[in-house]
Order: structure tokens, then C-alpha cells, then sequence
């Protein structure tokens, strides 16, 4: 056997070619070049590269697997594929950094209006069955920070956490329903969120779109303030909070009457009541919500460091090491201020858990695990490309949930129904695609195809495993879609 590289037409991420139907949809690059405006002075030497190129160049490189800024020279060593990406010729990893310091404070804040532009803009490009499933419910938004440790050199903007950590904290607001980020800010490590958040509050809400009904925020607990709250009522919205394990909690807690406990909505073992605690000086008149869940002795570790043993009243402790109680309970509690069932609603809250699992998408999936400049500025456009990149894949997975024409696959000739087991050959086929990053990349974006010219038109050939594939059917979706026409 042997083994032979020299077909220069082949491209090992053929699934680019939906990003670059994204943009030609939405116009990714031309509205964050207007956004921020020109990187180069007027009479450069050279070809000038566009914010818009730098922000989607990064982006495609952490959808196809880019971890760092020297990953774009893979993209860029990749001749084959480039008619099929949004940027054809990437700038290199040596230009590139250079590149997002160009960018400034205000370039930043200017890239995080228009990736909020491009997803609120991204709603109207989807197919009419995840529009009427996004209407149907009123909208979520998740302010949820999460860390990134820096290891090795200090970088700027970067500091100490409260988990002894050298990181920043990227805190991004994410539209639950939607899985796209609406607003965000670059915080360092030991910085306060609360105070940034109002403003992103107010951009969130207005990056949502129209006809959606009164927003909902989840907050966790670090951010349990009454001046976020009046902001969310200022906005129109409501909220919703988890109320950090203090005296009055565990007061609140020890006077709710054993029979005012009810069992929790799909969860084992939990119970949820209401309760009167109101903080002082809150606005409004919120409701309160606890919810417990039974945990027996022998789940009870002794490790003084165990998260589970801070949920549990003392009092209950006590009696399970003294051998007195077979059980005890570990507590939680929100403040709202929704109407409605509290059980619903303490489902709903509990829910919180999927922005856990974007932001981890975010790391994992794409490439914010790490910052990987010494310098702050760089960093922020690294991150605003992850949360690009965050967003179109959930706009390409929404686009995958919804067959075009999967009715006219499978059908007997001249019969127009399908047999059994051609209906689960197509649920298999056609199974919903998840908003996953490491998912989207190995079955629509890293796929190999070999790149030829017939009658005047560029060919992408594809193993026939991909026919009914889901990049060959979003591709065919975004097809059908009318090109961006700036006002």
C-alpha cells in the first residue's frame, strides 16, 4: 500500500460552505465591518483586512476545531476549500493578533452590537417551524459569567478569583430559547457583575425580536441584588433569582409548615412551598419559592469541602451524625417576581442548567476555554468570535432540526405513504441535531470533499454517506434564501 498526497483538490472542512451561506444571508462580515469600521488608515500599503474578516475568519476557525490564533494558518493553508468559506484568504496568525489590537475599547463595544445585530437579525432567517416553536413561549435570557484561567504569564485584564485562580470572566447573556448570546462583557476574575449587567440587561432586550412577549431573566445567586431587580421591571421584564444561603434564608426555610410541601415536577425525591421572605428594601413584592430534595446518611459525605453539605440545615446535620435521623434535606431558593404555579415555575428556573451547557459549549465546542493574548483587547474580539461562532451553530442546528422536502424522501412511487421501516431509517436519518459544537463540526462542518469546476460552476463532490446528510440539507436551506441587502 501506499499512501499519496498529492490531489491539492481536496478540503477536509467541505461544511464551511454553510458559514459562508450565513453570511452571504445575514451579512456577517459587512455588518461588522460597519459596525466598527476601518481596521488600516486610508493609503495602507498591502490589502486591508476588515474587521468583519478578522472576527469571521476567527470564528470559522474555532467552528472547524481551532483552539488558537496560529489555527487560522490551517484555514489559510487549505487552497482547496477557500471558495468555499466566507473569507477566502484569512489573514495569517502573525497578522492577525495585530490585527484585533486595532480594534480599541470602542471597536469592541461597536463588534458586540453587531454580533447582537446579527443574531437578532438571524431569528427571521429561520424556518417558519422554529419561528412559531421561539413564539410560542415567552423569552428567557440567562446572565450567567463563567471562568477562564490563564496559566503561566499574567495577561492583562486578568486577576485573582474567588477559586484562587488566575482568569478573566467573560459574562454573556444567552437567549435560552434561542441558544444565541445577545449581550456580553470581558470582566476580570475578581470583578463585581452585577454593576456591568444592567447594561447588559437593556441590550439583551433590545437585541430580542419583536412579538416575542415580556422577557424572563434567570440569574444564580452571585448576582442577588435589588437593583437588578428594579432594572428588570424597569425594562419591562421579569426576573428571577437564587437567593444566597444567609440567616434569613435558613430562616425563611425553618418556618414553612411541614404540610405546605409539595412534590417537585419532574425531579426525584424534591418537594417545593412558598414562602413570605422579602429582603429588605426589594422592590416590588416577589415571591419566594424553596424546593427540597431528600438526601439520605449514607450520600452524606464528611469532607467539610463538599458543595452539598452548605444546602443542608445544621440543625438536620446535626441530628444524621448523631445517628438520630436516617435523612436530611438540602435546600434551595428563588425570588420572582412571576405569577403563575410554583411548581412550574421552579421548574422553569431549574432549567437554568441548559445555559450551563452553552457556556460549556462555548469552551468545549468552540474555542473559550482559553484567551490566548497577553492583551486584553485581543482577547475581547476573541471572545465576541466565540460567541459568533456559538451563534451560528445554533442557527445552522436549527436549520438541521427542519428536513426541506423530507416528505417526498422515502415515499413508495405513485403511493405517497411510507412503509414502517422507511419512516425509522428517516428518523435516523433526520434526527434533530443538537446546538453541540463538537457534534456540528463532525457531521456538517469537518467534512472531506474534493472541489472541481464544471460548466462554469464550482462542484463540491462529497462521500454519498452525506447525501441525505445534514450538510448537504442546510446547505440546500440557506440556497433558498434571499441574499443580505444593507439599508
Amino acid at each position: 500500500m501506499e499512501l499519496v498526497c498529492d490531489d491539492p483538490n481536496l478540503t477536509p472542512a467541505a461544511g464551511l460552505v454553510t458559514v459562508a451561506e450565513l453570511d452571504r444571508v445575514l451579512g456577517m462580515v459587512a455588518t461588522i465591518d460597519e459596525a466598527v469600521g476601518p481596521l488600516a488608515k486610508p493609503g495602507a500599503k498591502g490589502r486591508p483586512y476588515s474587521a468583519g474578516e478578522v472576527v469571521v475568519s476567527f470564528a470559522e476557525s474555532q467552528l472547524a476545531g481551532g483552539d488558537f490564533m496560529v489555527d487560522v494558518d490551517a484555514r489559510r493553508a487549505d487552497t482547496a476549500g477557500a471558495e468555499l468559506r466566507a473569507v477566502k484568504n484569512p489573514p495569517a496568525s502573525t497578522t492577525i493578533a495585530a490585527l484585533a489590537r486595532r480594534f480599541g475599547g470602542k471597536g469592541v463595544v461597536h463588534l458586540g452590537k453587531a454580533v447582537a445585530e446579527l443574531a437578532h437579525r438571524s431569528f427571521y432567517t429561520l424556518p417558519e417551524q422554529e419561528q412559531a416553536r421561539l413564539r410560542c413561549v415567552r423569552p428567557t435570557l440567562d446572565v450567567d459569567p463563567t471562568e477562564v484561567e490563564c496559566y503561566g504569564k499574567k495577561k492583562a485584564g486578568f486577576a485573582w478569583n474567588y477559586q484562587g485562580q488566575w482568569a478573566a470572566r467573560p459574562c454573556p447573556v444567552l437567549w435560552a430559547e434561542g441558544g444565541v448570546v445577545l449581550a456580553g462583557k470581558l470582566l476580570r476574575g475578581n470583578q463585581d457583575p452585577r454593576p456591568p449587567a444592567r447594561r447588559l440587561l437593556k441590550k439583551a432586550v433590545a437585541a430580542l425580536p419583536e412579538g416575542l412577549g415580556r422577557p424572563r431573566f434567570r440569574f444564580d445567586s452571585g448576582f442577588f441584588d435589588g437593583k437588578l431587580a428594579k432594572a428588570c421591571l424597569d425594562l419591562g421584564a421579569d426576573y428571577a433569582m437564587a437567593v444566597p444561603r444567609n440567616k434569613g434564608f435558613w430562616k425563611a426555610v425553618q418556618a414553612v409548615p411541614d404540610d405546605a410541601w409539595v412534590p417537585a415536577k419532574d425531579m426525584k425525591n424534591a418537594e417545593v412551598a412558598e414562602t413570605t421572605y422579602v429582603p429588605k428594601g426589594w422592590p416590588g413584592a416577589p415571591r419566594a419559592i424553596v424546593r427540597r430534595v431528600r438526601v439520605e446518611a449514607a450520600d452524606i459525605k464528611s469532607d467539610p469541602r463538599s458543595r452539598r453539605l452548605r444546602t443542608i440545615d445544621k440543625d438536620e446535620l446535626k441530628a444524621v451524625r448523631q445517628g438520630r435521623a436516617d435523612h436530611a434535606y438540602s435546600y434551595s431558593m428563588i425570588l420572582t417576581s412571576l405569577d403563575g404555579d410554583m411548581v412550574e415555575l421552579e421548574q422553569w428556573f431549574r432549567e437554568r442548567a441548559q445555559v450551563e451547557e452553552r457556556l460549556k459549549d462555548s469552551k468545549y465546542g468552540v474555542a473559550l476555554r482559553h484567551l490566548p493574548s497577553g492583551q486584553k483587547v485581543v482577547n475581547a474580539v476573541w471572545m465576541w468570535s466565540a460567541f459568533l461562532a456559538l451563534d451560528i451553530s445554533a442557527v445552522l442546528s436549527a436549520f438541521a432540526r427542519v428536513a426541506p422536502g423530507s416528505a417526498a424522501q422515502g415515499e413508495r412511487p405513485g403511493t405517497g405513504t411510507t412503509s414502517q421501516p422507511q419512516r425509522a431509517r428517516r428518523r435516523r436519518r433526520h434526527r434533530p441535531l443538537r446546538a453541540h459544537g463538537k457534534r456540528l463540526r463532525r457531521e456538517m462542518i469537518n467534512v472531506p470533499g474534493r472541489v472541481a469546476r464544471h460548466s462554469r460552476r464550482l462542484v463540491v463532490h462529497l462521500h454519498p454517506s452525506q447525501k441525505a446528510g445534514p450538510l448537504v440539507r442546510v446547505y440546500l436551506a440557506l440556497r433558498l434564501l434571499p441574499s443580505f441587502a444593507p439599508t
